[in-house]
This record gives structure tokens, sequence and C-alpha cells, in this order.
């Protein structure tokens, strides 16, 4: 099993103007990450528009990144869905195509109890062998995964190994890691909680703001991990306010609005995702880009 340490990116999936995935914008955004030193990626999540994609589209660009990412870094899939039928068979598809883990999100909307969290990690988990790394955010699902459930799955699915906290809860993160056994790993859902995870023992972040800046991420991520607090602080000072304006507006808007400005992708959405409701939004995410990439060009961070 791998040991899921470090920065993996929360890909955008790049549309193009007409609104169908843009697979070559997609395969320059997976050579920029890998080549800028991050340490896995994940297609098809939450910053990926999954709830919009076609099961068909789904599948395509999960497969087309782990192609394009050719075993250079682990590809994490984003195969959850509040049906455990759609997650099962969309895991299995993640499997035969070469994934190295799943992403696994809570169930959304139908809002189950523990019991029904615990069938259906357990059910997907059974249907695959690679590793699972479950995704509690109760703010997108309106359930929240207890930490006596995690500790069940991890104790009763051998490739259930890991999880994406985006409880916004550092108490929980503290309760898992406790819970927990030394080798399942703990990932923050968040970026500007990633630094205060690590102080307590967690092993990383699954990245929105490391879309535009990967290398600068895998630098405050490792260095927190290497015990360099003054540089990982340094960075995690510097990032700070591009980690609020990330979440200005829903995400992926302000990411993928920002990776547009670059030159990356389009700003191009599938509603009911649109672009910037706020013009002052825009003027601020753009002035603080160029602010990080001045601060790049110059050598100051």
């Amino acid at each position: 099993m791998h040991e899921y340490k470090g920065v993996y990116t929360a890909l955008v999936t790049p549309f193009t103007d007409l609104g169908v995935v843009d697979y070559r914008a997609l395969e320059q955004i997976v050579n920029r990450q890998i080549e800028a030193g991050i340490d896995g990626l994940v297609p098809c999540g939450t910053t990926g528009e999954s709830p919009t994609l076609s099961h068909e589209e789904h599948d395509r660009v999960i497969a087309q990144t782990i192609k394009y990412a050719a075993g250079r870094v682990p590809v994490i899939a984003g195969t959850g869905s509040n049906s455990t039928t759609e997650a099962i068979r969309l895991s299995q598809h993640a499997e035969d195509a070469g994934a190295d883990a799943l992403l696994l999100v809570n169930p959304y909307y139908n809002k189950p109890t523990q019991k029904g969290m615990y069938l259906h990690f357990k059910a997907i988990a059974d249907c695959v062998k690679i590793p699972c790394i479950l995704y509690n955010i109760k703010g997108r699902t309106g359930v929240n995964l207890e930490t006596e459930t995690l500790k069940r799955l991890a104790e009763d699915c051998p490739n259930i190994t890991a999880v994406k906290e985006a409880s916004g809860s550092i108490k929980q993160m503290e309760e898992v890691i406790s819970t927990t056994g030394d080798d399942f790993m703990i990932l923050s859902g968040d970026d500007n909680l990633a630094l205060d995870l690590i102080k307590i023992g967690g092993d990383g972040v699954i990245s929105v703001a490391s879309n535009l800046f990967p290398h600068e991420m895998a630098r405050m991520i490792h260095a927190a991990l290497d015990d360099n607090w003054t540089e990982a602080d340094k960075l995690g000072k510097w990032f700070a306010p591009f980690f609020s304006l990330c979440f200005i507006e829903t995400n992926p808007i302000p990411i993928k609005t920002a990776m547009a400005k670059e030159g990356w992708c389009t700003e191009s959405f599938r509603l009911p995702l649109c672009t910037l409701e706020n013009e002052e939004h825009r003027q601020k995410l753009y002035e603080r880009i160029d602010e990080m990439s001045a601060d790049i060009k110059e050598g100051r961070i």
C-alpha cells in the first residue's frame, strides 16, 4: 500500500468554450503538476466538478489522467457517490483503468446514518483491491463521518487506509489521529488547515491551491513534514490570503478563474456553477495572483 503523504492536487476539470472536457488542457495541467514536484493527482473530486460530469466523462477523465501521469505520481480517483451501486461501478472502472487509490466522499443529500455510511463504504471497499481514502466533508454532504465509524471501517476493511478530513474541526482531526493506527494516513481537505494538521501528526493535504501554485505548495508541506517550521510557516503566511480567496465564492469557481487568468484553461463551468458573481472578488483574486507571481519571479519566496 502506498504511503499517502505530501500534496495531492484536487484537479480542476478544464472545459472548452463549448462546454466539453478539454483533454489537451488536462494533459498540460497534469504535466505541469508533476514537473512542479507534486506528490499525486486527484481527478474527479469536488474541484473537478464531478457532480456534473456524465458517467462517460467521469470514466474518461480518470483514465486520461492516469494515462498522462504515466506512473510518475499516484493518481487517486474520485469515485464517490450518494448511490452505493454507482460508487462501486465508478470505483471498479477506476481500478481497471490503473488508478492507484480511490477517494470516496460521504454520501450526499440522502443523509445516511452512521450505520448506513459504514455499510456504504464497506460495500465499495469490498469490491476493489486498491486503497480507499474516505472523504469527510459535512459542509458539502450534510453528514459527518464520526470517528468511531471511521475507526471501525479502518479495522474491518484493510484497504481503507486514509481519510481526507474536511470537517473543518481540528478537534475531530486530533480524535482521528489518536484512535487510528500509525499506518493510517490523515490528509487535510482544507489548504488553510494543512499545517495545523501536520503539527498534530497529520500527513499532508489534498489541495485546491496547488492547481495554480504546485511547487510552492509542495515546498510548504514538505518543509512541515521535515520539521522545518521556519520555512513552512513563512510559506503558510504567504499563502494565507490566497487560501481565503480560493473560497471567496463556491469552489472551484475562484481557482478555475485564477487558472484561466494564467492561461491554463478557459473560464468555463458546468451549470449550476458559473463565473464569479462579484467583480470585486475577481479584482481581489487577480491582484493577489499578480503579487504572488511577482514574489516568485523576484525570488522573494
